[in-house]
């Protein structure tokens, strides 16, 4: 931060990190890189599942449930972080978090059989919750008003290289080396880049502790988040989108390693490189919604993301592939949108409010991206792709009776 910076924010109310300073630009680092150390953790196992079905002797929805229970452990955890870092700090907590999920990382390779994995998943998954439940909360006491969007977006991209780095990782080691190994690989690079973040991170210059015994605050504040309409609506979009999204990542790869494509698992693992476009169209969220308004970027990444997972119908190869990138590009608009509205609209409670935005969010990946195996194992991919649609319309519906507000003009 230069000098004239410095001045110019110490001479008045602290008003957030400025885009133009390097304290912030070191903060987007960090915190990508915490996206990296907690989705390329959460989500490696998804494009192992049918060697995990294989290996284990489990069916699709059996193998299926190493990526739920993990997500579940997610959806479980981030209102108990919410509570600790309204205690000691979200930083702080944050670093709790990311500490603890590296080592738990590394014991999931260890695990002998699928109930010991299941365990140790969910465990991690209890202590990974602290980074998604925390980030936004974070960024919009930190961040100037000006740079939230921006800020929100990236912090989103780096979610996505996160999730499509860990599957991309374990895909290629677990066909030359075997599932255990490819995981502990995944858990080694997500270390270093938990080292990244505790490195970087700016210090916290808004927070103020709460009382550890405000108990009644805490619940006003969830009894609050759960009365107003708005956020509810808002809620609604991560647990039928994301949900649907998890769904399509679990059992495309059954489908294309199968007897339509014959597909090996070193290739099917490269469809995760698909998150690529979630990358960019989450970042294009930072220009698009100052520019046109939250809820039209909404509904258009919604509209986006039917439109790729009909695609997958095909049995062309070329145009499954489109319609997977497609699809990833609409359902991390609605994400990134979503979750930075729900940090603007909530005045009170804002950690108690992105909260349960991750609590939605990991129910839907759970509960949904499981479940769909279900209508996978009995009609194959086109109930699986009406499940989708369906939850996609859904929250399409939602969406559109979520209250406008004004065109952002505060770049």
């Amino acid at each position: 931060m230069t000098t004239a910076t410095l001045a110019s924010q110490t001479a008045q109310p602290w008003a957030g990190y400025l885009a133009s300073t390097p304290a912030y630009r070191r903060m987007l680092v960090g915190l990508g890189a915490a996206g990296v150390a907690t989705f390329a953790q959460l989500y490696a196992p998804q494009g192992l599942l049918p060697t995990l079905a294989v290996d284990l002797r489990i069916s699709a929805a059996q193998a299926a449930l190493s990526l739920s229970v993990a997500t579940w452990g997610v959806a479980l955890s981030v209102l108990p972080w919410s509570w600790l870092a309204d205690r000691i700090g979200r930083l702080r907590a944050m670093k709790i978090a990311i500490s603890t999920a590296a080592v738990a990382g590394l014991l999931v390779a260890l695990s002998p059989g699928p109930e010991s994995l299941l365990v140790v998943r969910f465990l991690e998954g209890l202590a990974l919750g602290g980074l998604p439940a925390l980030a936004m909360t974070y960024l919009h006491e930190e961040v100037h008003p000006r740079s939230t969007a921006a800020a929100a977006a990236a912090y989103i991209s780096g979610t996505t290289i996160g999730g499509a780095s860990g599957r991309l990782i374990a895909g290629p080691l677990t066909e030359a080396v075997g599932w255990r190994p490819a995981l502990a690989g995944v858990a080694l690079v997500c270390l270093g880049a938990a080292l990244v973040f505790l490195r970087l991170m700016p210090p916290a210059r808004s927070f103020v502790p709460q009382r550890a015994t405000d108990w009644p605050a805490l619940g006003r504040n969830v009894r609050r988040c759960l009365s107003d309409r708005t956020l509810l609506a808002l809620y609604a979009q991560p647990l039928l989108v994301m949900g649907g999204l998890v769904a399509v990542y679990n059992y495309l790869g059954f489908r294309l390693e199968g007897p339509r494509f014959g597909l090996p698992v070193v290739v099917t693992s490269l469809i995760f490189a698909a998150y690529g476009a979630g990358t960019v169209s989450s970042r294009l969220v930072g220009r698009g919604v100052p520019r046109f308004g939250r809820r039209p970027v909404l509904v258009t990444g919604l509209l986006v993301m039917i439109t790729g997972t009909l695609l997958t119908l095909t049995d062309r190869l070329p145009l499954v592939i489109t319609g997977l990138l497609i699809l990833t590009a609409g359902a991390f608009v609605v994400h990134a949108v979503a979750s930075a509205w729900v940090g603007h609209h909530a005045r009170v409670g804002r950690a108690q409010a992105t909260a349960l935005y991750n609590v939605s969010l990991y129910t839907g990946s759970a509960v949904i991206g499981w479940g769909a195996g279900l209508a996978w194992v009995a009609l194959g991919w086109p109930a699986t792709v009406a499940v989708v649609v369906v939850l996609a319309t859904i929250a399409l519906q939602i969406a559109a009776r979520i209250e406008p507000d004004p065109v952002i003009t505060d770049r």
